[in-house]
This record gives structure tokens, C-alpha cells and sequence, in this order.
């Protein structure tokens, strides 16, 4: 397609370039190879819907008040609706639609920025827009979808027929959407290699929640990390522990483990939710009580059929080690394993998440010295007993007291061998038969030379 150059003094969507439209009169941007290279990388072009996106698309639809509901694609010549709500779309084509007939390019012109209009009709931006009368668009509000670097994929929008303001509280809520859709599509794309690995048979909530265990964690400048993570025998297909570890913003740094009540497809959506919830959230929120509030009520909003525990950590390396706040949500207490060998427990007990709208929980602050390890883990780590059906087993249940006496045998070790000595400790106990999911993670001050 070719470009005429049309100068402007903002900022252009990739660095180096200059702000052009196409000889269509639609941003060049749309048509940039490595915006269409990541766009294709997605592979969501002309796949049929998934529960992971309405689900979704279906909350900003509630959250916003809105009566339609889009997740969209966009490459050089058209959008795609990978999820639709408040519109009768089934097939491939009636989910696509030429470019220039979606508001969508607005956004892939604006650099990551929403694109928001109340009246589509007087709004001079729109009201030549052929959309407008043939979509009967009265207000939009759409966030960008960003690739991994940043590149502008498509957008989370939101339609009313009629003219309207859009609530602040709205408008964050949709931002929120928008960032969960832009987690899991590039969650998805950079564990490629490791789902080519999974097998045909495998059904929904295993292919869900392994996109969203990270492969490897993330390295944090100053600290020994590792985590382990083992399904409960039987059928391994089904399960709802997880656990992350990201950059919040600035020095600050997020842990957080969670346990989804029970098992199978709805037990893996909640897993979705609550990763995706609390990725978005705290970056803007250091407190992880605050955080753990919000995932409540989105949880509530979602009308979650399971409950959730969580334990959720923010912190940061200092001259002296570590120090942070954590909170738990109806999960076990967090674990300190000083450099001497102590074992203290750590957190307050609170109510756990999706069941009531006033919640009781708090944050602790912690600290850890040079040597000191924080361990998070799972039910399966306090509560691993044998197979109850194998003949002549009679061993007790591995508790909370079994863990902490297993973690102090484990003084001086860095976090790798930590939670692989307690990872064999559990599968001795069990003999290899796991009565429920095991997520250990481990963060450790290194001892100074």
C-alpha cells in the first residue's frame, strides 16, 4: 500500500518513523511489519471463539454497562472480533469486517493510548465514520491490546447504542480488560515451545493453566528465586494452583500463590481470572491487600463459581536484604527460614476470595537479612498423605509442623535446592501419590561473601 507522509509533531507508533497515512487514508501504522508480524504471531486470526476471551469480553460488557462487547484484531486490511458479545456472530466472516469500517485504527494510530468518544455522531473524530449508522454506535470506549514490545494488536472496546458519559471507574475497569487480553495472548505466545509439547488429548483447563505458570521465573536483581510446582495424581489434566513472579514498578517486585477450590474447566477460569487480575493490578497498587480486594470483586462481578486462597507479596532489595508487605486471603501463612536456621511463620489469617463482598484482610510487613529464604507454597505441601487406597498405609498426614521441621533441615541451601529437598520430602511421604496440587516458591537474600 502506498504511504503519503503527512508531517505531525506527536508521537509516532514506532520509534525512528514518521507519522504517515496510507494512500486509503488509514495510518500507515497499520500496515508496519513488525506490527503485522505480531499480530500474526498471536495465531488468533480466524480461530473460532474461546471461553478464556468471553469470559472476558463479557465482564467488561458488565463492568461498563454496555450492551456490546468486542476483542479485536486488527492487520493492514480488516479487524477480527476473536470475541463478541451483544452481537449474533458465528462464523469466520461475519466476525470480520474491512478496516476502514472499525474504529479500531484510531487506536493503532494513537500509540497505546484509549480511544474514547460519547457521541459518536457530533464527535468531529466519528461522525463520517460509515460505522456509525450501519453499527448504530451512539458512544465507544476502546483500550489497546499491546504485543510484547509494545506494538498495538487490536483493541478491548465497548459499544452503547445511545450517546454517553463514560464513568472514571468505567474506564478503568475497561483498561483492565485490556491489559488482561494483551497477558494472556502474549502469555500464549511466549510459551509456544512449551504447549507444542502438550498432547491432542489434553483438554481446556490443562492447556489454560499451563500458559499461565511461567516456564522460568523472571530473575530479580539481588535475589535467589525458584519454584516447583506438581500436579495431584489421577487426572493431571484438571487443576487450580498457581503462582507468578513479576515486576510491579520502580524497586518493587510481586510474588503471589493461589489455590483455586476444586477442579476440572471452572476451576481453571478462576485460575485465569485471578492471574490476570492481579498482573494488572499491582503495578499500581503496592499494597497487596488492596490488590487482593480488587480480585474479590472481580471474582464477585464475574459471579466465580469456586472460591480462592491467596497469598500475595510485594517487595523490594535494600542495603540490608529484602523487605516488603504480604498478605494472606484464607491461605496457609508464608514461611521464614532464617540464615540461622529459625523457622518463623508469617501473615495474618483473612477471609479467602469470591464468596463475600466485605472481606477481612491486612498487610505484614516483613524483612529478610543476608541468608534469609520466604517460602509460599500450596495445600499440597501441608497436606500430602499416601494413597488411602494402597494396602497397609497408615502414615499420618504431613502437616504444617512437618513442613517447617523440613524447611529448617534445609539451612544454608539456596532456593533451588531448597524447594527440590522439600519436593522429595513430600514424594517420600506419598510415595508418589499427590492427594492435591504442590506450588512451592522460594525467594532468598544470598548470604554475603
Amino acid at each position: 500500500m502506498a504511504e503519503v507522509t503527512v508531517k505531525r509533531t506527536d508521537q509516532t507508533a514506532f520509534p525512528g518513523t514518521v507519522r504517515s497515512v496510507r494512500a486509503d487514508g488509514l495510518p500507515s501504522a497499520l500496515s508496519h511489519p513488525r506490527r503485522l508480524k505480531a499480530v500474526a504471531a498471536t495465531g488468533l486470526l480466524d480461530t473460532g471463539p474461546e471461553e478464556a476471551f468471553d469470559d472476558l469480553a463479557q465482564m467488561a460488557a458488565t463492568l461498563t454497562r454496555s450492551a456490546r462487547a468486542f476483542i479485536t484484531l486488527v492487520d493492514d486490511r480488516r479487524s477480527f472480533w476473536k470475541s463478541c458479545v451483544g452481537v449474533d456472530a458465528t462464523t469466520i466472516e461475519e466476525r470480520q469486517k474491512p478496516v476502514r469500517e472499525s474504529f479500531c485504527y484510531f487506536l493503532v494510530d494513537l500509540v497505546g493510548e484509549p480511544f474514547i468518544v460519547e457521541d459518536a455522531a457530533t464527535d468531529p473524530r466519528t461522525r463520517d465514520h460509515p460505522s456509525v449508522a450501519a453499527m448504530r454506535i451512539g458512544a465507544w470506549a476502546g483500550y489497546p491490546i499491546l504485543g510484547p514490545a509494545g506494538e498495538v494488536l487490536g483493541s478491548m472496546c465497548v459499544i452503547d447504542e445511545r450517546p454517553r458519559r463514560w464513568e472514571p471507574a468505567e474506564l478503568v475497569s475497561l483498561s483492565t480488560m485490556a491489559r488482561a487480553v494483551g497477558n494472556e495472548i502474549n502469555l500464549r505466545t511466549s510459551l509456544d515451545e512449551a504447549q507444542a509439547a502438550l498432547t491432542a488429548t489434553r483438554d481446556l483447563a490443562r492447556s489454560l493453566q499451563d500458559s499461565l505458570l511461567p516456564p522460568s521465573l523472571r530473575p530479580v536483581p539481588g535475589l535467589d528465586t525458584a519454584a516447583h510446582y506438581a500436579p495431584a495424581s489421577g487426572d493431571a489434566s484438571v487443576v487450580g494452583d498457581f503462582y507468578d513472579l513479576f515486576h510491579a514498578r520502580g524497586p518493587w517486585w510481586t510474588a503471589v500463590m493461589g489455590d483455586v477450590c476444586g477442579k476440572g474447566t471452572d476451576a481453571a477460569k478462576i485460575t485465569a481470572l485471578a492471574r490476570y487480575t492481579l498482573r494488572a493490578d499491582a503495578g499500581e497498587h503496592l499494597s497487596p491487600a488492596e490488590v487482593l480486594r480488587r480480585l474479590n470483586a472481580a471474582m464477585l462481578a464475574q459471579r466465580a463459581p469456586r472460591f480462592l486462597t491467596a497469598v500475595h507479596a510485594t517487595f523490594r532489595r535494600t542495603e540490608a536484604g529484602a523487605a516488603g508487605r504480604l498478605c494472606l486471603a484464607g491461605h496457609p501463612p508464608a514461611l521464614i527460614r532464617r540464615a540461622d536456621g529459625r523457622i518463623q511463620q508469617l501473615g495474618r489469617a483473612g477471609s479467602l476470595l469470591g464468596v463475600f463482598p466485605e472481606i477481612e484482610i491486612s498487610d505484614v510487613r516483613f524483612r529478610l537479612a543476608p541468608g534469609d529464604l520466604l517460602l509460599l507454597y500450596t495445600g499440597g505441601a501441608c497436606e500430602a498423605r499416601p494413597d488411602p487406597d494402597a494396602p497397609g498405609r497408615t502414615r499420618e498426614m504431613f502437616g504444617e509442623e512437618h513442613l517447617a521441621r523440613t524447611l529448617a533441615r534445609t539451612t544454608g541451601l539456596d532456593a533451588a535446592d531448597t524447594v527440590a529437598k522439600i519436593a522429595d520430602v513430600l514424594a517420600g511421604h506419598h510415595d508418589g501419590w499427590a492427594s492435591d496440587d504442590t506450588a512451592l516458591l522460594a525467594l532468598r537474600v544470598p548470604p554475603r561473601p
